[in-house]
């Protein structure tokens, strides 16, 4: 009798544990998951994923919002593409420069630092944000807050505090 409680007590343990590690989100490895991108978007499907962090803020929520990838076409000023930058680390940014194939970026939420990158090295571009509740954010060029880059500081401060509508 002892030895059929003792399998029982840990059978609803491990059936416990199962559930509670299905919901949690699994993290993968940049370094796996990112050229996985890649390959599909070349292959011509989108690729839909929640980013993490707060470089990109307030445009994009790391951890909440969500962001349709697809194929780079004409690369512009203010496109949020993501790129394998010099050092080898993937990021998700605004391109603020272009000249010929030398690219520069820059996270929204960053207040300094730029990235940069050749234009073969841009994996893929946003086509669309999505809010947690599933609202379609406007995908803006960015020509206006880069403009504010000397008082970003304060506006990400407001924005902080701020209570979210969507």
């Amino acid at each position: 009798m002892q030895s059929y409680t003792f399998f029982l007590k840990y059978a609803s343990f491990f059936v416990s544990l199962q559930q509670n590690l299905c919901k949690m989100p699994h993290l993968i490895n940049n370094a796996v998951l990112i050229p996985e991108f890649a390959r599909m978007i070349n292959e011509g499907h989108t690729v839909s994923f929640t980013p993490d962090g707060v470089s990109m803020r307030p445009f994009i929520e790391g951890g909440k919002d969500s962001v349709v990838l697809v194929k780079p076409q004409r690369l512009r000023v203010g496109d949020i593409v993501l790129a394998q930058v010099q050092d080898g680390r993937y990021v998700l940014h605004r391109l603020i420069r272009l000249e010929g194939e030398q690219v520069t970026l820059m996270g929204d939420g960053n207040l300094y630092g730029e990235e940069y990158c050749f234009t073969d090295d841009v994996l893929a571009q946003v086509a669309v944000i999505r809010s947690p509740k599933g609202h379609r954010k406007p995908l803006t060029r960015g020509w206006l807050w880069h403009a504010l880059l000397p008082v970003r500081k304060y506006l990400l401060k407001i924005y902080r505090h701020t209570p979210r509508l969507l």
